[in-house]
């Protein structure tokens, strides 16, 4: 049975937020080439109209539509071509009733016209006379002189994530460089008398730190920047020093092991003991990561994660990215998650009262994507190198039946 103490993790995450919702980081200004997954920290408003002239979207005739209406193969208009517009140049001329300009694609278009007509609903009667085979409506075939972009608008909100194509609309009004939030500082911490290097070999009871460096890369592909402090001794002087210099030089800190009740686990204990308000939780219902400690020491989230790879990656998922976003300043309204819908192709049970995050690797199938769960203790790495995702039963549940609909959340 679920001992009592344990938070569900909806409530323990929401602790966590709401000990950092208020506390984004500080801003610095870069080019906008330099700016890719970066989090604008202010609204963008452009201080003009893009594309700044009406401009022609089809090969053909810059005319009055007026003079087009009711026209037909049968009863073409004729209109006098009075000259021709060049890209990249402005108009020497206007258009008035009963004429025409030959247009590019891209044209400016010349004072006096509203709308376009495409080249192949047009016959050429001579240089100067057209015949206009159908009727264009007001607007048809042009890209208003604000269209794109209004002068004053909000092109990109604040919290927003900029993508390749958000740097190509600032640098069509212009902008060149922009206000975004400093990326997150991440300190990792290892601790464990049995944790070496991967460069060292092991001896019988010794296991290679894998942690961190599974960690480091979940942070760098959230936009963190991951600082790995060393793997530390069991010693509480050791690690409580190291967890104080990490408070002071990192906006979040990481301490992998240490988070179950054996005689040597003291990380909830210097938590607590280095600054207020400390632990807000030990433990939450969840698997794996039920022994996961949440603890804020000043404005600063330092987590005690456990030490099990899978572990470690689910209690990323739920706790740690969340609260990196919020740190980061990102609007995670308008952020989503890859997934994929599947159905179960094997069942698995699962405990009452617990929120269970089941490993699987997915297939393509005629009949769509089927979800295989991957069985093994949440100590085994190969467990996660062979998963494509997970899948979360929810604490009201007793498992997951064959065939039954589930969306994976894809790594």
């Amino acid at each position: 049975m679920l001992d009592k103490s344990y938070l569900s993790p909806v409530v323990a995450l929401a602790m966590l937020i709401d000990s950092v919702r208020n506390h984004a980081l500080s801003a610095e200004r870069l080019k906008i080439e330099e700016s890719y997954g970066r989090i604008i920290s202010k609204e963008i408003i452009a201080d003009q109209d893009l594309p700044g002239f009406a401009r022609s979207t089809v090969d053909g005739f810059a005319v009055k539509s007026a003079d087009t209406y009711g026209a037909k193969e049968t009863l073409p208009a004729y209109i006098t071509v009075k000259g021709e517009v060049f890209m990249g140049e402005e108009p020497g001329f206007s258009i008035s009733a009963g004429e025409a300009a030959r247009m590019p694609t891209g044209g400016m278009m010349p004072t006096g016209a509203d709308s376009v007509v495409m080249l192949e609903h047009v016959q050429t009667v001579s240089e100067s006379m057209i015949e206009v085979l159908r009727s264009v409506s007001t607007g048809e075939n042009v890209i208003q002189r604000d269209e794109d972009v209004s002068k004053g608008a909000i092109v990109i909100r604040k919290g927003h994530s900029l993508r390749p194509q958000d740097t190509g609309a600032l640098a069509g009004i212009g902008i060149t460089e922009v206000d975004v939030y400093r990326k997150p500082i991440v300190s990792l911490i290892s601790t464990g008398d049995e944790i070496v290097p991967p460069s060292e070999p092991v001896k019988p009871g010794q296991v290679r730190d894998i942690n961190s460096f599974t960690l480091a890369g979940l942070i760098t592909e959230e936009g963190g920047v991951p600082v790995k402090k060393g793997i530390l001794k069991d010693d509480y002087a050791t690690i409580r020093r190291e967890v104080e210099n990490s408070v002071d030089d990192s906006d979040m800190v990481l301490i992998i092991g240490g988070t179950s009740a054996g005689t040597r686990d003291m990380t909830a204990q210097i938590i607590s003991d280095i600054g207020r308000p400390g632990v807000l939780f030990h433990g939450v219902a969840v698997k794996p990561g039920k022994p996961l400690i949440g603890g804020l020491v000043g404005t600063k989230p330092v987590l005690g994660l456990p030490g099990h790879p899978a572990a470690v990656v689910v209690s990323f998922d739920l706790f740690i990215r969340p609260v990196l976003r919020n740190l980061s300043g990102i609007n995670d309204e308008r952020t989503f998650r890859k997934t994929v819908d599947a159905i179960m192709g094997k069942g698995i049970a699962s405990a009452a009262g617990r929120e269970d995050h089941i490993r699987v690797y997915v297939e393509k199938k005629d009949e769509g994507y089927i979800a295989y769960p991957i069985l093994g203790k949440s100590g085994l790495i190969t467990t996660l190198v062979r998963a494509d995702g997970v899948v979360k039963i929810p604490g009201n549940k007793l498992g997951l039946d064959p065939g039954e609909a589930v969306t994976v959340n894809l790594f």
